[in-house]
């Protein structure tokens, strides 16, 4: 990241180029090959809307242009119902937004941020502390590399505790609800949470009755859940499944 370009922190996008690039190499190709086959044009077409549909959204999410990831994540600190006193954690960090937003939001609190950041995404720990030196709040906050599935902190030892689309994408945790419970057990009795991820998808967390029903079987005073699609602010175009579509926010106090 270039801090000179501004002075900007750079967070990245949900849409990483080679999203966009794939399928246009692919729809290159099928063209080529429609020269001997004329049916396969049509292969060529759909991998070039893919990539097309792919390429605006990665503008309606980025900061260059709508910044609709940026308003989804501030979603999750609208329903984290927390004083700012004592320390927080984000489950998978990315660049940093989320730890940084909390940072800024609450001046007296400590923040503690992890990611694994994998080859898959734009992101790194170098990209975390640099973003957060350019917004002011690298002395409050730190990074530090480790997996979602077995966080390195005893029980009870966060005042709240945080995380945008993360748990789906844990991939050595087959039972995703066991991420997420995992995540509780590092929330203070008392403490505060907000979790935003795919709860939609029945197929990753089942029904979300139940899945409230199992949460609060783990101890947890309250909890709620809040469509996240539901936003204004979310034009129509995300809410497929595969987009913002399957997006919720379960949140409350341990």
């Amino acid at each position: 990241m270039d801090k000179s370009a501004a002075g900007k922190p750079d967070y990245g996008t949900w849409v990483p180029k080679r999203f966009i690039y794939i399928p246009g190499a692919i729809s290159l190709l099928f063209f080529g090959l429609s020269l001997v086959l004329c049916v396969l044009v049509i292969i060529a077409a759909i991998f070039l809307l893919i990539a097309i549909y792919l390429f605006y959204a990665r503008y309606l999410f980025s900061a260059k242009g709508k910044n609709i990831q940026n308003q989804i994540q501030d979603m999750v600190l609208m329903h984290l119902d927390w004083d700012g006193q004592g320390n927080a954690l984000d489950i998978g960090c990315g660049n940093g937004p989320l730890a940084i937003k909390l940072a800024r939001k609450y001046p007296e609190a400590q923040i503690t941020g992890i990611d694994y950041w994998g080859k898959i995404w734009e992101y790194s720990k170098r990209a975390c502390e640099e973003n957060a030196e350019i917004e002011g709040v690298a002395e409050r906050v730190r990074f530090q590399k480790a997996s979602a599935s077995a966080l390195p902190f005893p029980d009870d030892y966060f005042d709240a505790v945080v995380s945008n689309l993360v748990f789906h994408d844990v991939h050595d945790t087959r039972d995703k609800r066991e991420v997420i419970r995992e995540a509780l057990r590092v929330v203070k009795k008392g403490g505060r949470f907000s979790f935003q991820d795919v709860f939609l998808f029945r197929r990753i967390y089942g029904e979300t009755d139940d899945l409230l029903l199992a949460i609060k079987s783990w101890g947890v005073t309250r909890v709620e859940f809040v469509k996240t699609e539901d936003a204004p602010f979310i034009p129509k175009v995300l809410r497929l499944p595969f987009m913002t579509g399957g997006l919720g926010i379960l949140h409350g106090e341990k």
